[in-house]
């Protein structure tokens, strides 16, 4: 018998060619997933990615594309399910920001483009997905700790941040007739390549956890991982925290 918490599954992750969602792609690869990548941007690192997953033994595929687009979001779907016969897990990673430390100096160009990225592809691609979802499926979303304590340079980031948290409860509400469990990762400070691009190597983090680091994605991986196995087969409608130790309530 195969010890493998994910063999012979097929997870769909976004945003997963660096950042945290190549560390849960490796992951679950190593836990033997066959990984569908979709990325915006950043060729070289989803070929990166996906040959190191390949060097795992496992098939990955890596799709470049926009999930605000609708269409885009419905071929890929079926896409995926076709090569895979079907898809067991859906992680929706990807997502941008733009700090502003005054909202009169917010650009209307960047407050959309953080809307469609974080919230609005996020429930495209999810609703494009869900047909494909097999019995006993899962879907994952990535929040953040700034839904619960907000950000003095991210205000609309945070904003959809708790978007996120609120779509993932009312998913899994819907969800519970059809078995399958929707529920969310916020992590707290994380060392990512968009926090680097964002606030540079060496940020002043007022917000900083308890255990006075920023975590690295290869620990929050494991987050992912125990909410697509059987060993969290009771947990729905939830957001855990992976934040190294901030307390928040929800």
């Amino acid at each position: 018998m195969n010890k493998l918490q994910l063999y012979g599954k097929t997870a769909l992750i976004t945003g997963a060619n660096s950042g945290i969602g190549k560390a849960t792609a490796l992951l679950f690869a190593q836990e033997g997933a066959n990984i569908a990548i979709i990325y915006y941007s950043g060729d070289d690192d989803a070929e990166e990615t996906k040959n190191e997953i390949l060097s795992l033994g496992r098939q990955c595929i890596i799709i470049k594309g926009d999930i605000n687009d609708n269409d885009f979001c419905e071929k890929v779907s079926k896409d995926v399910s076709d090569k895979f016969g079907g898809i067991d897990i859906l992680i929706n990673n990807a997502g941008t920001q733009f700090p502003c430390d005054d909202i009169s100096k917010l650009q209307e160009e960047n407050v959309r483009k953080t809307f469609d990225t974080n919230i609005i592809g996020m429930i495209l691609l999810t609703k494009a997905v869900f047909p494909y979802l097999k019995d006993g499926g899962c879907v994952i979303n990535t929040t953040s700790a700034v839904a619960y304590q907000g950000h003095e340079e991210l205000l609309d980031y945070s904003a959809t941040k708790g978007a996120i948290v609120s779509f993932t409860r009312s998913l899994a509400l819907q969800s519970k007739d059809k078995n399958i469990r929707v529920n969310a990762v916020a992590p707290g400070p994380v060392a990512t390549p968009l926090t680097k691009k964002t606030f540079g190597e060496e940020e002043t983090d007022e917000s900083k956890p308890p255990f006075e680091r920023n975590a690295t994605t290869e620990e929050i991986a494991p987050t992912y991982l125990f909410l697509a196995t059987n060993a969290s087969v009771q947990i729905t409608g939830q957001v855990l925290h992976p934040n190294g130790g901030i307390i928040v309530n929800g």
